[in-house]
């Protein structure tokens, strides 16, 4: 008897992706190990104010991605648990999933942004201050957060690692180590809802904390304009919820056609992320308009500058892309709303759609206060990234891509139906 979707099955498919996915990995390392051998001058960081550039950039930009990316997952998936959302049982380990590979994926941003992260590692534990937002960036996201959802995604994967233990096949032993002595009985089944419940419960204020805490290393810089404001950490976690349900209805879209499986995950399911993408993409439409007018109204002098050089200047191009984006991402997602017509093709759109917004309010965030907005009288500085940071970045998206498609072989990529044959709500 074959695995479930697809688990063990080599097709050229999956080939052909997977051998793209290598290849942009490859790239990725050779640039690499250009800016380690050569440094970070191959790069199109500089010091700001004296050397007239940025020295957060490209790096930074994604590393703040990947960890909004990653909010999301975790989040839907924990809200499957809460609210005993049984139509979107599907995509809970895909959501767990992503926000694994995220976190991964943004450690990694870090690591390349320094110059030396070795001895930025060591530094961490030699010169961290508790009372810094970086020392809880670093122990609640890239610690805590990844290890609850390691945890997490290891409890709720129990149930069919003892299902896959039930087939002969090479990874037996692998199934077996994993169920941990689970049995499928409905005292274990009981256990183990109950389990998840306080586990997803206790993991959402976690969330929260933690992606605020990113937030607040930009909103509490009260000397750097575009930085300084109360709206960052609640727009970081509300910008990190788009991305993230972006990514989750893409990946759903995939996998049904990948797999072959019309009905799983059902429309309900779309129905639900294109409904929480449309209320997070309107708040955060607002909340961008009350920042850029609070700043280039009522803002100081350095303020004004630098909402002028975002809405009309030198960076306007990539707001206003990213704004029409997700302006068009909305009208997507409320035309269908409205009808009740809900469109497979229309949502992956809007799931892309919204994450160029994404890309491009991240790159808005970190890199005009740097090359613009000092109070110092420093003159005006310029980023232009160059084709190491592109490939780099390249590199770890191809990575995250390998690490999703070696999973689903070896693992099933949707939780296994109920032996009863009970089926999902269906939209």
């Amino acid at each position: 008897m074959p695995l479930p979707y697809g688990v063990g099955r080599i097709t050229p498919g999956w080939l052909a992706l997977a051998a793209g996915a290598a290849a942009l990995v490859g790239l990725g390392a050779f640039a690499y190990a250009r800016q380690a051998l050569e440094g970070l001058i191959v790069t199109g960081m500089r010091d700001w104010g004296t050397m007239g550039g940025a020295t957060w950039a490209l790096y930074i930009s994604f590393d703040v991605y990947f960890v909004g990316v990653s909010f999301a997952g975790i989040t839907v998936a924990a809200f499957i648990r809460l609210l005993r959302l049984d139509y979107l049982r599907p995509i809970s380990r895909v959501a767990e999933l992503l926000t694994i590979v995220s976190l991964i994926l943004a450690a990694l941003s870090v690591l390349a942004d320094l110059g030396q992260p070795l001895r930025g590692i060591v530094n961490l534990f030699r010169y961290a201050r508790p009372q810094s937002p970086f020392f809880g960036t670093f122990t609640m996201v890239i610690a805590g957060y990844l290890f609850a959802s390691l945890v997490y995604f290891y409890l709720a994967g129990r149930r069919d690692a003892y299902l896959m233990a039930q087939h002969h096949s090479p990874l037996r032993w692998f199934y077996r180590a994993w169920a941990a002595g689970y049995r499928d009985t409905p005292q274990e089944r009981e256990r183990h809802q109950r389990t998840s419940f306080w586990l997803a419960l206790g993991i959402i204020p976690l969330l929260i904390t933690a992606h605020s805490t990113l937030g607040l290393v930009f909103g509490l810089m009260g000397g750097r304009p575009g930085w300084f404001s109360a709206l960052q950490a609640p727009g970081f976690v509300v910008l990190a919820g788009i991305s993230g349900i972006g990514h989750i209805v893409v990946l759903a879209a995939l996998l049904r056609w990948a797999l072959g499986t019309p009905e799983r995950p059902g429309m309900a399911a779309f129905r639900w992320l294109g409904l929480a993408l449309l209320v997070l993409g309107l708040i955060y439409v607002y909340f961008t308009m009350v920042e850029m007018i609070t700043a280039g109204y009522a803002g100081r002098e350095h303020e004004q500058e630098l909402a002028k050089l975002v809405l009309t200047g030198y960076y306007a191009p990539y707001f206003w892309v990213g704004m029409g984006a997700l302006a068009l991402a909305i009208g997507l997602l409320a035309m269908q709303a409205l009808s009740g017509r809900w469109s497979i093709p229309l949502l992956v759109a809007s799931g892309v759609l919204v994450n160029v917004t994404a890309v491009a309010k991240r790159l808005i965030i970190v890199v005009p206060s740097l090359t613009h907005g000092s109070l110092l009288p420093y003159r005006t500085g310029l980023y232009i990234p160059t084709w190491v940071e592109g490939s780099i970045i390249a590199g770890l998206m191809g990575l995250g891509a390998l690490m999703i498609l070696l999973f689903m072989k070896v693992f099933p990529i949707m939780e296994v139906p109920e032996p009863s044959g009970a089926e999902e709500v269906r939209g």
